[in-house]
């Protein structure tokens, strides 16, 4: 296994696993008191902890995919981050669909959906952030000819 592969299967597991927990913590939290109730909105207590787990797990992300995993990228640090929250908003919205689908239409458990749902997330997190969040710039080499 290469060992950028394993660097983000260590790191990207801890910061998943992390994700698993408090998405569960605050889900049990956030289902006491039902749909939570806004003017022109109304939020289901599965989204609200997606999202408050969310606001933990970014920053923690964006860390190691920058200084532990891919630091080799050549990309400055602004750009790499406006490219992680991109590719970050996608997984949320195939979070968003994915948890939406297995626990409203199929009534899977909301633990279990989410674990189903991180299997194909972070497998697009990875190539995303792989080939274009982090990438390496490949420099040319031009041969001499005699």
């Amino acid at each position: 296994m290469p060992l950028q592969t394993y660097r983000y299967a260590a790191c990207g597991g801890t910061n998943t696993l992390l994700d698993i927990t408090l998405f569960g913590i605050f889900e049990q939290r956030f289902n006491r008191n039902g749909i939570m109730h806004f003017e022109y909105f109304a939020i289901t207590p599965h989204i609200a902890a997606m999202i408050a787990a969310f606001c933990i797990t970014f920053p923690i992300g964006f860390y190691y995919s920058r200084y532990l995993v891919f630091s080799e990228s050549t990309i400055r640090g602004r750009v790499q981050l406006i490219r992680y929250f991109s590719m970050v908003l996608a997984c949320i919205a195939l979070n968003y669909m994915f948890l939406k689908f297995f626990i409203e239409q199929l009534h899977i458990h909301p633990i279990l959906s989410k674990i189903m749902t991180t299997v194909f997330v972070v497998t697009f997190s990875y190539l995303s952030q792989k080939h274009f969040t982090f990438k390496v710039k490949k420099i040319k080499h031009h041969t001499l000819q005699k």
